[in-house]
């Protein structure tokens, strides 16, 4: 019976240490030991890229392990969406996801060259933000119904800016002109910072349907007139600027959102150490404090939450867009 015993006993030593050299096996223990690398898909200055910064600022005080923020910007976000889902799923190369990759582009575009869906593993959320459908200063509206109007007038001949084709900002604008029957000129860039910068140039576009990070900065310093905010009532951030139901824009309450992910394939184990410490890091006042006060809502969830709430937008904007009439593309 001691031999029987003697046996089982090796053979359990045998099995454990055969499991801790598993790839993924569960070092989480151990995570993080080395430099973390948060990829955006857009250039500094934006959204994304603001909120990567407060996340990447507290997990590196939390863990005293380098946390860099690397900006690859370009191809729809599908340059640095690539680069992340290629990486080694060690939770050491991590992803900021956004609303327009996850959930916009592949009802956009019929042939992307990877699935947002099946590359990432979702790890939490950071932050929703909504809209301010803003205009340059020149422009002669003062409200959403004279935007409508002065449209109406003048179709095809209003531009407005994105910050990419088939972003929140690109499909708002389309949204708006099936809702209004009004016909505008889209032209994209390369994230919000370059679309924004041309919009305060006046030369350009003339509309922008902008995350509140982006632009209530501008709109606080008289920069940029805001007709109205796409949330369900007025926000704090600007409390001077009607909800578009209160502007008299029905059924128009749209928000975008941020959240980290990982490559498919990373260990479950880091992905709930990653969500532990993202959701403690939202949940700081300060985090909290800066986060609103750039214009974002924190938002905490566990990992399976977000899943559901991704897939559950996913189905939300398919019928959107079929609703609008949009047509998907080739790449």
């Amino acid at each position: 019976m001691a031999e029987i015993h003697l046996v089982r006993r090796r053979a359990f030593v045998t099995a454990m240490g055969a499991a801790s050299l598993l790839p993924g096996a569960l070092r989480a223990d151990d995570y993080p030991s080395k430099p973390i690398k948060l990829v955006a898909s857009y250039p500094p200055g934006g959204g994304t890229d603001m909120m990567a910064r407060i996340v990447a600022e507290k997990l590196q005080a939390k863990w005293g392990q380098p946390v860099v923020v690397d900006n690859r910007a370009g191809g729809l976000g599908m340059i640095g969406a690539q680069f992340a889902a290629g990486a080694k799923p060690d939770g050491y190369t991590l992803y900021v996801g956004s609303f327009d990759l996850l959930v916009l582009l592949p009802l956009h575009y019929a042939n992307l060259p990877l699935d947002p869906s099946s590359s990432f593993i979702p790890i939490a959320p950071i932050a929703n933000q909504y809209q301010l459908v803003v205009v340059h200063p020149s422009l002669p509206v003062n409200s959403i119904q004279e935007l409508i109007a002065l449209a109406k007038s003048r179709p095809g001949q209003l531009n407005y800016a994105s910050q990419g084709i088939a972003t929140l900002g690109h499909l708002a604008g389309e949204l708006f002109q099936a809702r209004t029957g009004t016909k505008m000129t889209h032209i994209a860039y390369k994230g919000s910072a370059p679309a924004v910068t041309e919009l305060l140039g006046g030369q350009g576009p003339t509309v922008m349907f902008g995350m509140m990070a982006t632009v209530a900065p501008y709109v606080k310093a008289g920069k940029l007139k805001a007709l109205a905010v796409t949330s369900p009532g007025r926000s704090a951030i600007v409390s001077q600027v009607p909800a578009t139901a209160e502007a008299g824009l029905q059924n128009f309450v749209l928000s975008g959102w941020n959240g980290v992910f990982a490559p498919a394939g990373t260990p479950a184990a880091i992905v709930e150490q990653l969500n532990a410490a993202i959701r403690e890091t939202l949940q700081m006042p300060d985090t909290a404090e800066r986060l609103t006060k750039a214009g974002f809502e924190p938002a905490v969830s566990t990992a399976a939450e977000f899943a559901a709430f991704i897939k559950s937008d996913q189905q939300k904007w398919s019928q959107i867009v079929k609703d609008a009439g949009i047509q998907k593309q080739a790449l």
